[in-house]
């Protein structure tokens, strides 16, 4: 029988398994995709744990990841787009891609780019459209200065080179070991801790957006210490702080659709969006893979790959 990842209860790693399920069946305008490539999520962890209860509740048991690639299997009825064979990208929003089969909305899928890596297409949507909307949301022109904490984070990573590509400098809050890799891709990287304001401020005459993928009171240095406007800061990890300042908070929700997730599987196909791979875990190790999304200090995607 095909493998899937469950959990039973809300709480820590030791809460996953991956158990034996039926194989899904593909309805009306769905797809069955073999899965090569799942990456996973901090926000995934989250819900996990139980702290997004309230927003996103889990039934139990519950499957979880929405990032995916694969190989379709077979096409419902009424799908046109894709034929058995296919290698696709995509989501789904069952909670249900970390599993070796997984039905997916045909609308929510895309044609791989042959030259774009299986694990790369397994990352491009919760990730990259939480980038897109995130750079979408401080409306960079060029010219502009913004500055990018957790710069070379999964999310981060994707940021900074958004935010290049639309002509903005970029100023990145990354620890020392991933400053040549900020520095390779045209980002200026600054070391986070103390005296971090004042860094700043050396590193620009003036400082127009900020993009905050780390939370900690970056959203607060932003405002205060910086002078920036909050219609120009985006957090997609301090939601207090959107209350308190009224700074936006758009991510993933505001551009996920298929058609963002093939702009940026384009770009990775032309050279003009690179996806760090951190690490690649095989699905029944899928508690080492949360182990090391949970630790926060990964420079680029963790990813499963059944």
């Amino acid at each position: 029988m095909p493998k899937a990842v469950r959990f039973n209860e809300y709480g820590g790693i030791d809460v996953l398994h991956v158990v034996d399920v039926p194989l899904p069946e593909a309805g009306d305008g769905q797809v069955l995709v073999k899965v090569k490539a799942a990456s996973v999520n901090p926000g995934e962890a989250r819900i996990r744990e139980g702290a997004m209860h309230a927003m996103f509740p889990a039934t139990f048991p519950s499957g979880e990841g929405s990032d995916l690639a694969g190989v379709v299997e077979r096409v419902g009825p009424g799908v046109t787009d894709f034929a058995v064979g296919d290698e696709v990208a995509g989501f789904t929003n069952r909670r249900a891609s970390h599993a070796e089969y997984v039905v997916a909305e045909a609308a929510d899928l895309i044609q791989k780019p042959a030259n774009v890596p299986w694990e790369v297409a397994g990352s491009l949507f919760v990730a990259g459209t939480t980038a897109y909307a995130s750079v979408r949301a401080v409306a960079l022109k060029p010219g502009d200065t913004v500055v990018v904490s957790g710069a070379a984070g999964g999310v981060g990573s994707l940021v900074v080179q958004l935010a290049k590509n639309a002509g903005a400098e970029v100023i990145g809050i990354a620890s020392a070991s991933n400053h040549d890799w900020l520095t390779a891709h045209g980002v200026k990287p600054i070391a986070y801790g103390d005296g971090l304001a004042e860094r700043l401020r050396e590193a620009a005459d003036r400082i127009d957006a900020f993009i905050d993928t780390y939370g900690g009171g970056y959203v607060k240095l932003a405002i205060e210490e910086l002078g920036v406007d909050p219609s120009r800061i985006n957090t997609i990890a301090d939601f207090a702080a959107i209350g308190t300042y009224g700074v936006k908070g758009e991510g993933s929700g505001t551009a996920a659709t298929a058609e963002v997730v093939g702009e940026l599987a384009s770009l990775v196909a032309r050279g003009e969006l690179e996806v760090p791979i951190a690490a690649t875990f095989p699905l029944d190790e899928v508690r080492a893979a949360y182990e090391q999304v949970e630790r926060r200090h990964t420079h680029g995607k963790i990813v499963l790959v059944p």
